[in-house]
């Protein structure tokens, strides 16, 4: 149809074109003139328009509501405020769980007439004040509150400081029935109604509401209440917090608006975060996703584990699990030495392994005396030094000493042989083998899990310090974007030197790309540590989940958390809390999906009945063929 009336208007216009040559036009020619133009009328009537392309395929209005495509819309204006009101007072509103549109219409007014008005009203109000005291009624306070407050505010006008308004804010509120509609309706007006403001719906203005709410720049509902700046400033919408970025991987969900905290913790300052949470919070479930979708972004990730719970994420991504106890093969050398870097010399080297190995001792023997600790230094120089390892030795294709050359120096050593007795069950006695042997692993893998779960309670934080050495050795030689993840630290805070010693790795790890992970469910024991708050210092991210009431008070003095802060640890779910990212903070809740569920789930319950599946579908499988 739109292309025969194309032809036609096309045979019409020669005409026309042929016509105007002529002198004379006949009066048929006006009536050819009148034909073109109603067909090109009816050829732009058959024309989509952008007007056409964004209108709702239907609009229906109501006494309080207009229907929308088949959804329900109420709109709402503020009629009136109280004398004073809180900074933060929309952000309720802008953070509710329902559809909302919201317009603000700021219309400035000339100060000289606001003050002429100003002059009269005050003017009026000392008349009333005067006349009531010469009758001899009582004063009327309300009478002398908006004298002083209309005199307040000239002064502010008359000194620049203050400006005048006429303020309107609308709200339209969308559901899809009407029983929804009227839940959202109430909670909107019981949340202004807390603050002491009253918003009324546009009853009989449905449409006016509706159309004052839309992107067109339209007051078509003319409601504005007088403002100077300083409560005009409190409606400022962006109160919420924010933490989402261009960068990184997905954290959670942002409790106070429902927005996504997506972070790349390597553009902090330092990549280094904590985690603190009470058992069963969690914190291992948030710690493995944030694993799971590092690896994604190609991070190296290395973890110590003590209770054999990233054993399933490991299988699951084909990294390395490396079992450290006295009946598996995997063993690290202490005595292995660091890797030297650009810049470094070998003496450095060398005396940076003897520095790690005096740690080490003080965990084995107990605190040395300084005596000992002299002896003990002397003694790991000369042992090195048995195999040749000196400063001025070449130490491409060396063969690092054992713990059992270092018991053998002791042995000959005037004040060394009670040390050397008590070294003795880590080379021949029940600990023998494990600290005794040359290192056979390596982390030539995109994650690596450090097992310590089989191993006694007291070989605990001497087998973290060792695996920690050689993990911060290798970390060193080789510049890779790295997360290190070192569970139930409060293990190593119970000991000075092991304490010393990962502050230092969390200190240093910057330098070398790498970034700390701390987790710890005993709160109480890892502050109380002198190193325990310097590590919170120097880890730009922080997560606190669920916490319990004996550690709330500790964790609220070190994080400087307001009173509804402390309670919403107090009540939060299971993967919820606070998210920490250098000065920001947000609620957050973790989630996540089917398929990372599957892999990192911790729970008991839930890890039993993906095993007797999978043992379902094997025996399935094995049937069928």
């Amino acid at each position: 149809m739109i292309r025969i009336i194309r032809m036609q208007i096309r045979v019409i216009r020669i005409a026309n074109n042929m016509a105007l040559f002529s002198d004379n036009q006949p009066d048929p020619q006006r009536e050819l003139q009148r034909e073109i133009v109603k067909k090109e009328r009816e050829y732009k009537s058959g024309l989509n328009t952008l007007r056409d392309l964004i209108a709702p395929s239907a609009f229906r209005v109501n006494q309080n509501s207009v229907e929308v495509s088949g959804r329900l819309a109420r709109s709402f204006f503020i009629m009136s405020y109280p004398r004073f009101i809180s900074v933060d007072w929309l952000a309720p509103i802008i953070s509710l769980d329902a559809p909302i549109d919201m317009a603000m219409f700021i219309y400035p007014m000339a100060t000289d007439e606001i003050m002429k008005k100003l002059k009269s009203k005050v003017g009026q109000l000392e008349a009333s004040m005067r006349l009531g005291q010469e009758k001899g009624n009582v004063r009327d306070p309300m009478m002398e509150t908006a004298f002083q407050d209309v005199e307040e505010l000239r002064n502010r006008l008359q000194q620049g400081t203050e400006r005048y308004f006429r303020f309107s804010i609308y709200f339209t509120l969308y559901a899809d029935d009407l029983k929804e509609l009227d839940q959202f309706s109430a909670t909107l007006e019981s949340l202004l109604g807390s603050k002491l403001i009253v918003a009324k719906p546009a009853i009989l203005q449905m449409e006016q509401g509706f159309n004052s709410t839309l992107p067109l720049g339209n007051d078509e509902l003319a409601i504005a209440t007088n403002m100077n700046t300083q409560p005009l400033s409190t409606t400022f919408p962006f109160v919420s917090s924010e933490l989402t970025s261009n960068d990184g991987i997905l954290y959670g969900i942002n409790r106070h608006n429902n927005s996504l905290i997506l972070f790349d913790r390597f553009q902090m300052e330092n990549a280094n975060s904590v985690v603190f949470a009470k058992s069963g919070s969690g914190k291992s479930y948030a710690v493995k996703l944030e694993i799971l979708r590092s690896l994604m972004l190609g991070t190296d990730v290395i973890v110590i584990d003590p209770e054999n719970e990233y054993r399933h994420l490991s299988n699951a991504v084909g990294g390395s699990f490396l079992n450290i106890s006295l009946n598996s093969d995997s063993r690290v050398n202490p005595f292995d030495l660091p890797r030297g870097i650009e810049g470094e010399s070998k003496e450095d080297i060398l005396r940076s392994a003897v520095v790690n190995l005096l740690g080490l001792m003080n965990l084995m023997l107990g605190k040395l005396d300084p005596t000992e600790e002299a002896i003990m230094d002397r003694a790991i120089w000369e042992t090195y030094a048995k195999k040749d390892i000196t400063a001025n030795s070449d130490f491409t294709n060396i063969e690092p000493p054992t713990m059992q050359d270092l018991v053998e120096i002791l042995t000959g050593m005037v004040g060394g042989e009670s040390m050397a007795q008590r070294l003795t069950k880590y080379t021949q006695g029940t600990f023998s083998g494990i600290f005794n042997q040359t290192t056979n692993i390596n982390l030539d893998n995109q994650l690596v899990v450090f097992s310590i779960r089989d191993l006694e309670d007291a070989l605990r934080p001497i087998a973290i310090y060792v695996t920690l050495n050689y993990i911060w050795n290798v970390v060193r030689s080789t510049l890779k974007k790295r997360i290190l993840v070192i569970d139930e630290a409060w293990w190593m805070m119970q000991h000075d030197d092991s304490a010393k010693f990962l502050f230092g790795i969390a200190k240093r790890a910057r330098k070398y790309y790498l970034g700390v992970t701390t987790v710890t469910q005993d709160v109480s024991d890892f502050l109380q540590s002198p190193y325990g708050k310097p590590i919170v210092t120097n880890s730009s991210l922080q997560l606190l989940l669920k916490q319990s009431p004996a550690a709330i008070d500790v964790i609220v003095e070190t994080f400087f958390l307001t009173e509804g802060e402390k309670y919403l640890l107090l009540e939060s779910d299971v993967g919820e809390g606070i998210f920490f990212a250098g000065i920001k903070h947000v609620a957050i809740k973790i989630i996540a999906s089917y398929m990372e569920d599957q892999i990192i789930t911790t729970d008991p319950k839930r890890a039993l009945e993906i095993e007797e599946a999978k043992k379902e579908m094997q025996a399935q499988g094995s049937s069928e063929n």
